[in-house]
């Protein structure tokens, strides 16, 4: 049985293990080098890591199980979803046991009354979403792929729709999670507040699979905007883009998704989405309210927001066809870069800032790139501060690469300087653990503390997050 470079798992040990498993699951446990390939990497441009199993279980007690399995043979255990992560959170860089949980993929319970929902970790958004026609609700988390919501409750996602509807971290209720040595434990009430000791759900929303795997998702949904309207505005600088921003949102307006994107970023679109936008500074707006009137009222006053920073006036977007082709263009921005310059991967890397300091943020870190040889595109959810760069980089070309990373690191130490984050929902993954000491200090070790007391042997998702 070939084994993936990078496992440091005995050879003996995996087959002891792999038996224990096949024995559980069958043909659902297996060596396939086609299936490890598929699981050794997520959408980054991270050095792929094969695990040395992949399992598909069909229910919390195999998770259980699965982890038991683990614990016997001391083997590592890696979660994975879609694999639509971008900082290696599903490499598997010590091999091990894959979890893909996606024949999880049941939604097990839906509440009109409550506004709530209880899915396997498995099911994706779009899953979700279907699930909720005819009931007047919807899940609003849209970090731009169809992620499994396991997934991104483990990442603590967010995406276009987090100015108003807020991210994983405000929409998940309780949990269902599986312990290292196996122990299953339910986190969190459908109450809509608790003071009932330490907060667990939220100590697992984001543990990115280091603490135990995430197996069901109790989630806030929202009711459906009675009146929805989307505009584009082009702008003649970025500051006055964000500028834009930050006034709106003082004024108290309430927008759903305000998205930013940097002229090259337009360019790109225009040409793979086949759309044609002025190629500027540009926002695309949605808003939504409880009638055409209140809607109405909020686009004239960011509007007029938008004229007094250079905006070029607004292009509405009407039927729902229009609507939906300029936020899948939106979406697609990641393939859209990636398309000029083909053959490149994308680093694709996240901060997060206060609004206050956004602008500023944004154009240093477009004063950067120019300075390097890599093409890149700027694209935010800039609602919330949150912007991501867009890197195409040749993987075989090392000074690039060295580039690249000196880049990341200006752009994050930029954002810290300014009272930021170095990712507001990519997460840490391996990408990115260099830098949680100069963003938190000494609570690390808080984090590591945590990590050794519910994984003491360092089998979960080792080498994420924190360094033990």
């Amino acid at each position: 049985m070939a084994l993936g470079s990078t496992s440091s798992v005995n050879v003996k040990i995996v087959e002891a293990a792999l038996a224990d498993l096949q024995a559980l699951l069958g043909a659902r446990a297996t060596t396939s080098e086609v299936q490890r390939e598929h699981h050794s990497h997520g959408e980054s441009y991270h050095l792929h890591a094969s695990p040395d199993i992949v399992c598909f279980p069909r229910s919390t007690a195999e998770v259980s199980e699965i982890l038991k399995i683990s614990a016997r043979h001391h083997i590592p255990v890696i979660p994975f979803g879609a694999g639509t992560s971008v900082e290696g959170h599903v490499n598997a860089l010590h091999g091990g046991i894959t979890i893909d949980l996606r024949e999880m993929n049941k939604v097990l319970r839906v509440s009109a009354e409550d506004c709530d929902a209880t899915v396997e970790a498995g099911v994706t958004r779009k899953q979700l979403v279907a699930a909720l026609n005819n009931t007047g609700l919807t899940f609003f988390v849209d970090p731009g792929a169809d992620a499994t919501l396991g997934g991104m409750a483990s990442t603590r996602a967010s995406g276009t729709t987090a100015v108003r509807y807020g991210t994983m971290s405000e929409n998940v209720l309780g949990l269902t999670v599986v312990l290292a040595d196996g122990s299953v434990i339910h986190t969190g009430t459908r109450a809509r507040k608790s003071a009932a000791g330490y907060d667990l759900t939220h100590l697992f929303v984001g543990s990115e699979g280091t603490l135990g795997v995430l197996t069901e998702v109790t989630l806030r949904l929202h009711p459906l905007p009675e009146a929805v309207s989307v505009a584009i505005c082009s702008f003649e600088s970025i500051r006055g883009a964000v500028e834009t921003v930050i006034e709106s949102i003082q004024l108290g307006v309430g927008l759903a998704r305000i998205e930013f994107l940097d002229e090259k970023q337009i360019d790109a679109i225009n040409r793979y989405s086949k759309i044609d936008l002025a190629v500027l500074p540009t926002l695309f707006f949605e808003f939504h309210g409880m009638n055409s009137r209140d809607v109405r009222e909020q686009a004239e006053l960011v509007q007029t927001i938008a004229a007094e920073h250079g905006g070029q006036g607004f292009q509405w977007k009407t039927n729902l066809e229009d609507m939906e082709q300029l936020w899948s263009a939106r979406h697609n921005a990641y393939f859209a870069s990636r398309a000029l310059r083909p053959g490149a991967e994308v680093l694709s890397t996240d901060v997060c800032v206060p609004i206050s300091r956004l602008a500023e943020c944004i154009t240093e870190t477009k004063s950067d790139l120019a300075n390097f040889s890599f093409p890149a595109t700027i694209v935010g959810h800039v609602g919330d501060g949150n912007f991501h760069v867009l890197c195409m980089i040749d993987p075989k070309n090392k000074s690039e690469l060295e580039e690249a990373a000196r880049f990341s690191q200006r752009v994050v130490e930029r954002a810290l300087r300014m009272s930021g984050t170095c990712t507001g929902e990519h997460g840490i993954g391996s990408g990115k653990m260099k830098y949680l000491k100069d963003e938190h200090g000494h609570a690390v070790e808080i984090m590591r503390t945590i990590k050794r007391a519910l994984d003491p042997d360092n089998r979960m998702n080792p080498g994420k997050v924190v360094d033990v």
